[in-house]
């Protein structure tokens, strides 16, 4: 497949869940405090101001305030060394390209957040979100009691990927087809978002390879990831089930290592964990991941789920129509996503 028709339906499914969402993110949005090394702290979204406008990439405050960088720039007469439509750019940009962006938050001015629809970080990957499996121990031991079998802790991660066409918005809804799947699971996951291109990238440096975080939700189909084999890819991978979002905090300006993630289904708690209690730390997953593989900027690492997932429960929970999924992560921020009925 060509990259112009590649394009053509990334463009054309983004346009159809934003028509689903219609003005999904136009209520309060929070920002949770968060100082960095300058003050506040960096948060970069992608947004647009009415569903079918262009995408643009914006910083927002921690007044709850978003300020498009393209036109503070212009406002500054500074001229940017990326693509203010287009937050790969930005990432791939590096540090100077970041620092203008602290720049343009600092000096631009803002609107408020409810005024816009935010999108996902990076709305139309080139590449698939490659994920993390069995990442908090409670989890691995909740998985294989699920499935009544035993089994010794993993020697590496176990990765695999999500379609493309799973991302979706940080606030917009979760397509439920009855016909395709009846059992749709929540996975509230850390998002790293690489950088710095590289391959074979040791422990030691992999840090210097992540340009931020931000929350994703790994929806599963567990019906479908039965039916193939119990792998993961097919299961994982039904359109938009990845929603991610609401921003990406930079690496700088946040600890991965101290943070809480928390699901919520209807209100009710479901997950609770602290990312200390990751299996496998993030330099371990980018140096194994990138062993003999070239990771690009701009490629979505979702780092694995805590215990406390539906399929696992005693009965079994799963999504229905109307439901809503709440994902949070402290310091970073909560996406918010309905489970809709659709038939096509």
């Amino acid at each position: 497949m060509d990259n112009a028709r590649r394009s053509f339906l990334r463009l054309s499914m983004g346009a159809a869940m934003g028509t689903l969402a219609a003005h999904a993110s136009a209520q309060p949005v929070a920002v949770p405090p968060l100082a960095g090394p300058g003050g506040d702290a960096l948060r970069l979204a992608t947004y647009r101001r009415r569903v079918g406008a262009p995408p643009r990439v914006g910083a927002v405050t921690g007044e709850g305030m978003l300020v498009d960088l393209g036109r503070a720039a212009h406002a500054a007469g500074l001229r940017l060394s990326f693509d203010p439509s287009d937050m790969v750019s930005l990432i791939a940009a590096g540090s100077g390209a970041l620092a203008e962006a602290r720049h343009c938050a600092a000096v631009g001015e803002g609107m408020k957040l409810e005024r816009v629809q935010l999108m996902a970080p990076i709305p139309a990957p080139v590449r698939n979100t490659y994920a993390v499996g069995w990442n908090y121990l409670e989890h691995f031991d909740e998985s294989l009691s699920a499935r009544a079998s035993k089994a010794k802790l993993p020697m590496h991660p176990v990765f695999f990927t999500k379609d493309t066409h799973t991302v979706n918005g940080p606030f917009d809804p979760i397509p439920f087809n009855p016909a395709v799947s009846v059992k749709i699971d929540w996975e509230g996951e850390l998002a790293v978002i690489i950088g710095k291109r590289g391959s074979n990238i040791t422990e030691a440096e992999a840090m210097k390879h992540v340009f931020g975080y931000s929350v994703i939700n790994d929806t599963t189909a567990r019906d479908i990831q039965l039916d193939h084999g119990g792998q993961w890819f097919k299961g994982k991978s039904l359109n938009g089930h990845g929603p991610i979002g609401p921003w990406i905090v930079v690496a700088d300006d946040i600890d991965y290592n101290n943070l809480v993630l928390t699901t919520r289904v209807n209100g009710v708690l479901k997950q609770h964990a602290h990312t200390s209690q990751m299996y496998f730390k993030i330099p371990r997953l980018i140096s194994e991941l990138s062993l003999g593989m070239t990771l690009e900027p701009g490629d979505v690492i979702a780092t694995g789920t805590p215990s406390g997932i539906g399929a696992a429960r005693h009965p079994p929970e799963f999504l229905k129509p109307g439901d809503v999924v709440e994902t949070e992560i402290n310091r970073i921020g909560v996406i918010r996503n309905e489970i809709r009925l659709v038939t096509t």
